[in-house]
């Protein structure tokens, strides 16, 4: 159980800042929205979808680092109960030696995986959820800057509503999805379901995760007209 606990405390960690990294796009692509509006002619919509199909690739690297990433974790958390605090782990971590090390722990997915990833077992509400919540994830920042784009008399106020569309996502995913995975992890935890049907849980959420990311091609150009269309309201 300690080491659950501390595993739990090191996902948070993790979970947090991934959740919040986004909110940098919006300072990483101002030059963007200001090129854009300074070259008669630039399509920065076709550019928000070329960042788009970024996300997918990076979601669909993580899916093929996956067994990696588990092998690493492991590593980590057993390093963790030694050094006892995070600094003093990525200060140990960042050395060449253990650098060197890291790329011995890489592990390609293998086809038995794969074939494992079938949806029977795992709730399609859960997959569908994780779809739908990934999609504003990624697609609210960018949408915000859209709109700024488009509404340059309410720019500011469109470019902060980026922080409402991922403030909802963050309540949806922590109100609706992360209860049902911890469900389902406890019940493995407990040998009411086994290892391996957890396994195949993770993959499908990491596949619905990438689905989700193509989703945001669509909901990129309703999301901008609905920000247009209550920014105003709020002026």
């Amino acid at each position: 159980m300690g080491k659950l606990a501390v595993a739990l405390s090191l996902t948070g960690m993790i979970v947090l800042i991934s959740r919040t990294s986004n909110l940098m796009q919006a300072t990483m692509l101002g030059g963007v929205i200001d090129y854009a509006k300074q070259t008669p002619g630039y399509s920065l919509e076709a550019q928000l979808h070329i960042i788009i199909a970024g996300a997918s690739m990076g979601t669909l690297l993580a899916i093929l680092l996956i067994p990696t990433a588990v092998r690493v974790s492991a590593k980590l958390i057993g390093r963790l109960e030694v050094t006892g605090s995070l600094p003093r782990l990525f200060v140990e971590s960042v050395s060449i030696r253990n650098l060197k090390y890291a790329g011995k722990q890489f592990k390609p997915p293998t086809w038995e995986m794969i074939s494992r990833l079938r949806i029977g077992g795992v709730p399609k509400r859960l997959l569908l959820l994780n779809t739908v919540v990934t999609a504003i994830y990624t697609v609210g920042v960018l949408a915000a800057l859209n709109a700024s784009f488009l509404m340059p008399q309410y720019s500011t106020t469109a470019t902060l509503s980026s922080g409402l569309v991922n403030g909802i996502a963050t309540i949806l995913m922590t109100l609706l999805v992360d209860p049902q995975i911890a469900l389902l992890t406890d019940r493995a935890m407990n040998g009411q379901e086994s290892m391996s049907s957890l396994t195949k849980m993770y993959g499908l959420l990491m596949f619905s995760r990438f689905c989700g990311t193509w989703l945001a091609q669509l909901l990129l150009v309703p999301c901008t007209l609905i920000i247009q269309w209550t920014v105003p309201w709020w002026t």
